[in-house]
């Protein structure tokens, strides 16, 4: 399975100054709960801005100019070659805007936490994709000062219609 999963403002931002915006207590648990024993997928200005591999997880930070090492942390030069790295493991593209741009027209599950807020100035926003590829599940509102809803989209299945047939016969 390959997910993304992001937090975005109602005006799609994902970034300001090379930060995510807003500080939300509970906002990543979610977050964690997905992630943990599994691999992350970043770029390099991501995991400059976390500072550190994510306990737990295997690391595979995506760049051409810096090369990171250390425990559970692989740096490759491309998506394609993460995912290869990565093998048949659970993925989760976490950050930022190209492996989000280059992931979502391969992505199976996107995680993607809507944010009550807008934010001025934003400088990073999420890429647009064709939401008529996914269906939509919305999940549980949360927050106090700001509210936040956790939504899952899952990949739509192209099946053709003789395969389709064949499964409605076969089922009746």
């Amino acid at each position: 399975m390959i997910g993304l999963i992001v937090a975005r403002s109602k005006n799609n931002v994902i970034g300001k100054n090379g930060k995510i915006p807003w500080k939300i207590k509970g906002e990543q648990k979610q977050f964690r709960e997905l992630t943990t024993n599994k691999t992350v997928i970043m770029g390099r200005k991501s995991y400059n801005e976390i500072g550190h591999p994510l306990a737990n997880r295997l690391n595979i930070i995506v760049s051409n100019t810096a090369n990171y090492t250390g425990e559970n942390l692989i740096t490759v030069h491309s998506l394609n070659e993460a995912i290869q790295v990565a093998g048949n493991k659970d993925i989760f593209v976490i950050g930022g805007y190209s492996l989000y741009k280059e992931a979502l027209p391969i992505v199976d599950k996107m995680y993607i936490t809507e944010i009550d807020i807008e934010v001025s100035n934003g400088d990073v926003f999420f890429p647009q994709f064709n939401i008529d590829n996914f269906e939509l599940s919305i999940g549980e509102t949360f927050g106090n000062d700001i509210k936040y809803t956790r939504t899952l989209y899952t990949r739509k299945r192209w099946i053709p219609n003789c395969v389709a047939k064949n499964m409605l016969e076969s089922s009746g």
